[in-house]
């Protein structure tokens, strides 16, 4: 909020660049993209010369496209860095390959709620990644949500669901996964190095690899996955597996 009152364009939030001291104060680090923006509009703007290396993953799809970098920008970017967060760093679209994060966006993907992860929380992450930047919150509209989720304690229990839906529309739960060359749930299991859950996918009833994309954070509890590392990692390939679907192969086990 501070540099976007100052007239100040980040163009690089990430939670690589957050320093944190052992009050667990919080600060933004890493200035080497910043631009001051010059008031001579209603909506300043900052556009980059070509050739200049951009962070797909936490840059906000207008500035990807046309070089245009707004205090609207960093606002994408500081979602980016909230889903890092709730997620205890995984990396933002996971293997996906920069163009593959590209293309998602432009077809409406956004990431879905990390496990556990408020509501509220992943309600205003989505909010940071309207693709029209100027429905997107202000800093001050963030900090100001923010308090009052930090007042209001009781409203962080609800958590988000994880699954398909309006706002992360590639997840669609229903599809069917292409998960070649892995034919099997225990072959899948083996490649992510996860293979000790075997027979718990299987008592489950995980008998198919394109039944995946059924699974959440509560089933993974209810099958004995109570590390929180071997949830993220579980769903996460998942969710790359999802996203990577290109047919409507079943193979089981």
């Amino acid at each position: 909020k501070y540099l976007s009152d100052m007239s100040f364009v980040h163009r690089d939030l990430a939670a690589r660049n957050i320093l944190v001291n052992s009050n667990l104060v919080c600060k933004v680090s890493d200035f080497g993209l910043s631009r001051f923006l010059r008031e001579n509009s209603s909506d300043p703007t900052y556009t980059s010369s070509l050739g200049g290396k951009i962070p797909i993953r936490w840059t906000a799809p207008e500035a990807i496209a046309y070089r245009k970098f707004t205090s609207a920008s960093d606002v994408w970017s500081y979602g980016i860095v909230m889903w890092e967060g709730m997620s205890y760093g995984e990396r933002p679209y996971w293997d996906m390959s920069n163009q593959d994060v590209i293309n998602a966006i432009e077809q409406d993907y956004r990431l879905p709620p990390p496990p556990d992860c408020p509501a509220p929380l992943h309600a205003l992450m989505l909010d940071c990644w309207q693709k029209d930047r100027s429905a997107r919150p202000r800093f001050a509209d963030l900090v100001s949500a923010l308090d009052k989720l930090i007042r209001n304690p009781a409203s962080l229990k609800i958590v988000a669901q994880e699954g398909g839906g309006p706002s992360y529309p590639l997840l669609d739960q229903r599809a069917p996964l292409a998960l070649s060359p892995c034919s099997s749930i225990g072959e899948w299991l083996r490649a992510i190095k996860m293979e000790r859950y075997e027979d718990s996918f299987l008592q489950a009833g995980f008998n198919s690899v394109d039944q995946l994309g059924q699974i959440t954070a509560q089933d993974l509890l209810h099958m004995g996955v109570t590390l929180a590392g071997h949830q993220r990692k579980i769903l996460s390939s998942i969710q790359t597996m999802t996203f990577q679907n290109k047919g409507t192969a079943t193979v089981t086990f």
